[in-house]
């Protein structure tokens, strides 16, 4: 069986996994709405979920680097598998409390990050580098087909099934997740000897600190996450204000706020399946510098939207959507292709750090600002910043050389156990 074939029956199986994730996301966020009415539980949901992957991904990343990949993937789904089966006999139980589900989302994050660094780590050592952007056009499609199906299929089984049978489908899909992985091996990167050297505390710190030095001597490559954490403090506070945009300036109700959303995944959808069939521009950059263009276009249109043209809103959305597809999928596949796939883990979870931590930082900003001017200025003066930072990236030759300039050799990889 070729590397490749073997890849996409991995990425298969991780699908079916994923589906079960989002409907017991969507279940136990609405549990505890429905249980407290609290905002301020919902927070700490968000943050208990968002907390893990800022604070421990770059410590993650390097257990990822360090540790046999495969085995990361069948310990993380097992353990979110058994977590999840657990809260599934609390509920069966009926003593299944706030704090339990606080405990589940935090195991779930972990296991779901290392799972993630894992997987998107392996890609590159089984998949021909001129397939990376396809392959991540398809991850874009899933995740966009997750959004679009998640909530409405998870809304639909919660009104005909207890909440602990729609946690047990998770166990089953996580179950149809491993099988190949028991199965299927995937190579290890060659790490260097001295990496592996001496206590594990201290060779732990040092290649933690590898990580850092290597991104650092990598101007591209910083440039690439400075990008990369801009336009997440600049668009992710634009979706969040969304349902504000819409009661506030189009006077609509939670079906149109549905309609929006749904654009976005249909847009995510489309945009995947087109990178999966073209493979975007022969230089990766210029995909995703088109992604972000789009998307600040998308904005600035949104917020010149008349009140009586929401027909058009869904237009710019559905563009939007498309634009997240070209900007995170060939970014992903910049990163696949030009780091050494023994730092990847380390480089992935930086990137992963820097673009979510500035998420609540522009949430931060942009409530108080929007409250102030308007949400349609917040999405005016977001989208155009993004033009600025789209403009600002094309104009960079260290940024446009980021797949040409590799100043080590990519090792090879060691063969699978």
């Amino acid at each position: 069986m070729t590397p490749l074939r073997s890849f996409f029956i991995i990425w298969a199986g991780q699908a079916f996994s994923l589906l079960g994730s989002s409907l017991v996301q969507f279940a136990l966020i609405w549990w505890l709405t429905d249980t407290t009415g609290s905002a301020t539980v919902l927070a700490l949901a968000s943050l208990v979920g968002l907390l893990p992957q800022i604070v421990l991904g770059p410590f993650m990343g390097v257990l990822v680097d360090r540790w046999d990949r495969r085995r990361i993937m069948l310990a993380s789904d097992a353990t979110v598998a058994l977590a999840t089966l657990l809260l599934a006999y609390l509920f069966w139980r009926g003593s299944a409390g706030i704090g339990h589900v606080f405990a589940i989302l935090f195991v779930r994050s972990l296991g779901g990050g290392f799972h993630w660094f894992a997987m998107q780590t392996s890609t590159s050592l089984m998949v021909p580098e001129e397939h990376l952007t396809r392959v991540q056009g398809l991850n874009q499609t899933l995740n966009g087909g997750l959004n679009i199906v998640g909530a409405p299929l998870g809304a639909l089984l919660l009104s005909v099934l207890p909440l602990q049978a729609i946690l047990a489908i998770d166990v089953v899909t996580a179950l149809i997740a491993i099988t190949p992985l028991l199965f299927i091996a995937i190579p290890r990167p060659v790490r260097e000897a001295a990496a592996a050297d001496g206590p594990f505390w201290r060779s732990f710190t040092g290649e933690l600190l590898d990580g850092l030095r290597y991104v650092r001597a990598r101007r591209a490559l910083m440039l690439l996450m400075l990008t990369a954490g801009l336009i997440n403090l600049l668009l992710h506070p634009a979706f969040a204000l969304l349902p504000i945009l819409v009661t506030d300036h189009f006077q609509g109700e939670a079906i149109h706020l549905g309609g929006l959303e749904a654009a976005i995944g249909v847009g995510i959808v489309s945009g995947g399946l087109l990178l999966s069939v073209w493979g975007g521009f022969r230089r990766r950059i210029v995909t995703t510098l088109v992604g972000v263009s789009s998307l600040g276009v998308a904005f600035v249109l949104t917020s010149l939207t008349p009140t009586n043209l929401f027909g058009a809103a869904i237009v710019t959305m559905f563009i939007a959507g498309i634009a997240i597809a070209f900007t995170d999928g060939p970014l992903m596949a910049i990163v696949q292709a030009t780091v050494a796939p023994e730092m990847q883990g380390r480089v992935f979870t930086l990137l992963l750090s820097i673009a979510k931590i500035m998420s609540p930082l522009g949430l931060v900003v942009a409530g108080p600002a929007a409250d102030l001017v308007g949400v349609r200025t917040w999405y005016l003066v977001s989208g155009i910043f993004t033009l600025i930072v789209a403009l600002g990236s094309a104009l960079s030759p260290v940024l446009l050389n980021i797949e040409t300039d590799r100043t080590q050799p990519v090792p090879a990889a060691l063969p699978a156990d």
